[in-house]
């Protein structure tokens, strides 16, 4: 489980990963729902739109992912391509810090008015990456962008890289009071599983089949909607299966920069070759995810490589 544990009993609105079990399909899922936590990450930047979109449906995208998974580190989704937008990455980390940032041809956007994976990314790759420190290897799954939403890259790199069954639906869109992203994603029990009820194939393919069905029918405007409890949505999709939850848990922003990275960064560069990154005096380091920045004159640098102030 990612992020801090939700209590019992606690409003299950936005910036919640609430995962779940429909006990008579043999189907398990993640339901997740974000408001302020986008609407902080993307304050950070002065993206277009069309870009805040995408960016918002990788930041869902990633959540809904790393729920799924047990990691003590970070979880990465990257998106390269030869669209408009080159680079798009969002990661979360294990207590559910989440952030983002994209890199862009303003030009070559000029004129885009939608945020469609297929008209912004172009043609590239999807990789998710999960990193639990320098001590063990980075597992990475990749595949190709070949669908127009970002659920749908979803399901296709579930299709090519796993076994079990995977369909997941998810919207993101820009309100008066600030940005909102729901997701739901199912997937098929594996055999193994101790919750698993024992059926032939002829039924598990006719319960996974309706648990899709179900799940198709949820309109954006109920995964957006932050009157409506998590909760009360999947009873309302799935209460004909059984559906039991799990304890949720919270997200938030966060980023990962700090002046002691910056500096330890700094002091690895030669002395002299420092003078050459300056801007008016300065050398100003800031970061992509936060765009927070931090800035070394003369006197910061020699103090870093140990020269004599004086």
């Amino acid at each position: 489980m990612i992020g801090a544990v939700v209590e019992a009993g606690s409003d299950l609105t936005t910036d919640v990963i609430q995962p779940f079990q429909l006990d008579l399909a043999n189907v398990r899922g993640r339901a997740v729902r974000l408001g302020a936590v986008l609407d902080e990450v993307l304050s950070r930047h002065a993206y277009p739109r069309a870009v805040e979109h995408i960016v918002a449906e990788a930041i869902i995208s990633a959540v809904l992912l790393a729920s799924l998974l047990k990691y003590d580190g970070v979880f990465t989704v990257q998106a390269k391509g030869d669209g408009p937008v080159s680079l798009l990455v969002a990661d979360v980390t294990t207590g559910g810090d989440i952030r983002a940032y994209a890199r862009f041809d303003a030009d070559r956007l000029a004129g885009q008015t939608d945020g469609a994976a297929a008209g912004l990314l172009g043609k590239g790759y999807l990789a998710f990456t999960v990193d639990q420190g320098a001590d063990t290897e980075a597992y990475q799954g990749i595949v190709a962008l070949t669908g127009e939403s970002f659920s749908e890259n979803l399901v296709h790199y579930f299709e090519q890289s796993e076994q079990l069954l995977t369909f997941a639906k998810l919207a993101a869109r820009r309100y008066p009071d600030g940005w909102r992203a729901g997701a739901i994603l199912v997937q098929r029990l594996p055999e193994d599983h101790a919750g698993r009820v024992v059926k032939n194939e002829r039924e598990d393919e006719e319960d996974w089949r309706r648990a899709t069905i179900l799940l198709g029918t949820v309109a954006e405007v109920e995964l957006l909607d932050r009157t409506l409890n998590l909760n009360d949505l999947l009873f309302r999709l799935f209460h004909e299966e059984d559906p039991r939850a799990f304890p949720a848990s919270a997200v938030r922003r966060g980023c990962r920069c700090s002046a002691e990275r910056v500096e330890q960064v700094l002091r690895s560069i030669d002395r002299t070759e420092l003078d050459d990154l300056k801007i008016d005096g300065e050398v100003v380091v800031t970061c992509e995810f936060c765009s927070d920045s931090y800035r070394y004159d003369d006197v910061a640098l020699d103090r870093l490589h140990g020269a004599d102030p004086s």
